[in-house]
């Protein structure tokens, strides 16, 4: 039988994979970019949440080498994994952005 602090505790758990689930699979909050300023702004808000996940995957490493008793491994593995992946998709966007201006300034005018 399970205690209701138990309880409690997979449910969060629960509620936090279905998160982390929704965020994998895209259905993050969009980015319009209409109401957002246009492309500047939305790469500006790519690359402080990409700077943010960063930040945050540092600060729960140090905390749990430091052997502070509320950060579990497995959180300092899942947000350090966040910030892997957003890296990445980082690099992979400004690879993508200067393979178009190559192409466009070789563009005959």
């Amino acid at each position: 039988m399970t205690t209701p602090t138990t309880t409690v505790q997979m449910q969060s758990l629960l509620n936090q994979m279905q998160g982390l689930a929704g965020e994998a699979a895209g259905k993050s909050a969009p980015v319009d970019l209409a109401v957002g300023g246009g492309f500047s702004a939305a790469l500006r808000t790519s690359l402080e949440r990409i700077n943010t996940l960063q930040n945050d995957s540092a600060s729960k490493s140090r905390a749990f080498q430091s052997g502070d008793p509320d950060v579990a491994l497995h959180e300092v593995m899942i947000a350090g994994q966040k910030a892997s992946i957003a890296f990445e998709i980082g690099v992979q966007v400004r690879n993508r952005l200067l393979n178009a201006y190559k192409d466009i300034m070789n563009m005959q005018v």
